[in-house]
């Protein structure tokens, strides 16, 4: 999704209104506000935070899941879409595709394969706190 500048504003008004219900300790409202950011695909690191942090509160962990897997995917489409960019606009995107795996190797970033061992922030913490999550869940 195209980081449009409409959307980031009513996010934003969104993250203010839900920040002002959390200090009013009215989490309903906040979750509320939050969910409504998360369902518009921006890619907002802290409504998806402030989501996971109050399902945790609540104990609502398939909740808490479901934020999670929603926030991995919007922000790994996000990341791809941004990567898949830069190399559609390089002079030569075989020699810039080639480069950027080798030095992918090299840093341990990636396996032999060629798949991705790097996960850029928030996903690698999120991946982490799915774990844990997963751990609650299982009876």
């Amino acid at each position: 999704m195209a980081k449009d500048p409409e959307l980031a504003k009513a996010v934003a008004n969104r993250i203010d209104e839900a920040r002002e219900a959390e200090s009013k300790e009215d989490p309903d409202t906040a979750i509320a506000l939050y969910e409504e950011n998360m369902k518009s695909g921006y890619p907002d690191p802290y409504s998806f935070d402030r989501l996971m942090i109050l399902y945790r509160k609540q104990k609502k962990y398939k909740d808490e899941l479901r934020v999670i897997n929603r926030a991995i995917k919007v922000f790994t489409d996000d990341y791809a879409r941004h990567q898949k960019n830069q190399i559609v606009t390089a002079r030569n995107k075989k020699q810039v595709k080639d480069l950027s795996a080798a030095i992918m190797r090299k840093s341990g970033l990636t396996d032999k394969k060629g798949n991705e061992t790097y996960l850029p922030e928030p996903i690698g913490k999120w991946m982490k706190r799915k774990a844990v999550v997963e751990k609650k869940l299982k009876p």
